[in-house]
């Protein structure tokens, strides 16, 4: 099979990487530079993606479009690249529920193919490998398998069904991120009584408990504007299938408390928990 031209939508931290890896499987690697910030445009030349004007210069000489942005903007995003009636395949890789994943496939019906994707893991840079869990029609995850084959980022495909994919991420994010911000709770409330080190201590006798990792409280609340709305997709999953989601929303609003201190590298532990305290 010939090589596919790739366009990836909004390339984050996460997008760039992964878009990076799929470069020696296709025939160039596409992001639409237009309206995007500075920061955006230097991340995208550092992994050697080829800038173009515009999101219809994107599509038209696309195969493969792959979506990874933050959550709330998936939608729109999708319904931007409907209007153009984009024919290629359409990897929706966003944390998203479900019936999100779903209703987004309707969208870019009956011209292009969606392939429901979710990433689990750290962006593949410093040696990271993460995987793109894959469901969708299988022409199609196929494609999108061979795309990213002998790269850093690993695929698995768990069916034909639109949603599986998505399913998974959230679940797992339900369980991931939230356990992250109980660390910060916890740690917070035993600092106000003088007893975070100890605690700490506690923590560091059981070595597969995330309560023993207290530093990655400044990672976490760094990473919250991105987290939050994350959790909020998962809630509407949980509420969906008839589980309580009021703990994620809870998770959600406690990340919400570090939205101004988004992408800080420099932020320290104690500057995360005087931000939870005191807001």
């Amino acid at each position: 099979m010939d090589q596919p031209t790739v366009g990836i939508l909004h390339p984050g931290s996460m997008g760039a990487a992964v878009a990076a890896c799929a470069a020696p499987n296709a025939m160039e690697v596409l992001w639409c530079e237009t309206g995007r910030s500075a920061p955006s445009k230097e991340r995208a030349a550092r992994f050697g993606l080829t800038p173009v004007a515009t999101l219809s210069d994107l599509l038209d000489r696309s195969d493969i479009v792959i979506s990874l942005c933050p959550p709330a903007a998936a939608e729109d995003l999708a319904r931007d690249v409907a209007t153009h009636r984009f024919t290629g395949v359409y990897v929706e890789a966003n944390a998203v529920n479900p019936e999100r994943v779903k209703r987004i496939a309707g969208l870019l019906k009956p011209t292009a193919t969606v392939v429901d994707g979710g990433v689990v893991g750290s962006p593949p840079v410093r040696g990271k490998s993460p995987t793109l869990y894959l469901s969708g029609p299988a022409a199609a995850t196929e494609r999108t398998e061979a795309l990213f084959a002998g790269t850093a980022v690993q695929t698995a495909v768990l069916g034909t069904e639109i949603g599986k994919a998505s399913a998974l991420k959230l679940a797992y994010a339900s369980f991931q991120k939230t356990s992250r911000v109980l660390v910060a709770l916890a740690i917070g409330m035993a600092r106000e009584h003088g007893v975070d080190q100890e605690l700490i201590k506690v923590a560091s006798k059981r070595t597969d408990s995330y309560l023993s990792e207290p530093q990655y409280v400044a990672k976490t609340a760094a990473r919250a504007w991105r987290w939050g709305p994350e959790l909020e997709e998962a809630a509407d999953a949980l509420a969906a299938a008839g589980l309580p989601p009021e703990m994620l929303r809870a998770a959600a609003s406690t990340l919400a408390q570090w939205h101004e201190v988004k992408d800080d590298s420099e932020l320290t532990l104690t500057d995360a928990l005087d931000r939870l305290a005191h807001p």
